[in-house]
């Protein structure tokens, strides 16, 4: 979030509601559920981090005085890495493995349930994605970003199949059933 929020300040200064204004046009439908407190919480621990600076904008006759954020040359610098990363976002299946793990080896919860809500869950997720992206209204630029959430949605669909397969065949406490 951090490096998003820098981003949409590297073009010009603003205040909290234009970035969050910004975010949420750049996402389309999955921006509606962004939390506009975030916004806040992420400036003022920039502002601590010395990547951005504020100072007071006079407000208009109907709205208060606002808070102007600016990059500082050390954001800058941190945007331009960013835009030069190339790693992937991924899911954290990591921690979501070591989940099932624990949950079998300390006989805290079945991992043949904890796959089965994982997979409610995001099968979830890819309707609301499916129904979004099938909206006309979208901007094809963030309906594009809904067709990669639906495919990343489908691919985790798949290795949550891959997980029952493996913890189907091992007892509760993950070792190879019948051993």
């Amino acid at each position: 979030m951090q490096d998003v929020v820098l981003a949409m300040l590297a073009k010009e200064p603003a205040h909290g509601y234009e970035l969050r204004s910004r975010m949420r046009t750049a996402l389309g439908p999955l921006g509606e559920a962004m939390n506009a407190g975030q916004i806040y919480v992420t400036l003022a621990r920039l502002a601590k981090a010395g990547l951005v600076t504020s100072q007071r904008a006079e407000g208009l006759p109907d709205r208060p005085e606002r808070r102007v954020y600016a990059l500082t040359p050390e954001g800058q610098q941190r945007v331009a890495a960013w835009l030069t990363e190339v790693n992937w976002p991924k899911p954290d299946l990591a921690e979501f493995h070591l989940k099932l793990v624990a949950a079998a080896a300390a006989r805290l919860a079945d991992p043949l349930a904890l796959v089965d809500a994982q997979r409610r869950e995001v099968l979830r997720r890819l309707r609301d994605a499916q129904r979004a992206a099938l909206d006309r209204a979208v901007d094809p630029v963030a309906g594009l970003l809904l067709e990669g959430v639906v495919l990343r949605l489908r691919a985790d669909l798949d290795w949550l199949e891959a997980c029952e397969r493996l913890w189907s065949g091992r007892d509760r406490i993950g070792r190879k059933a019948g051993a």
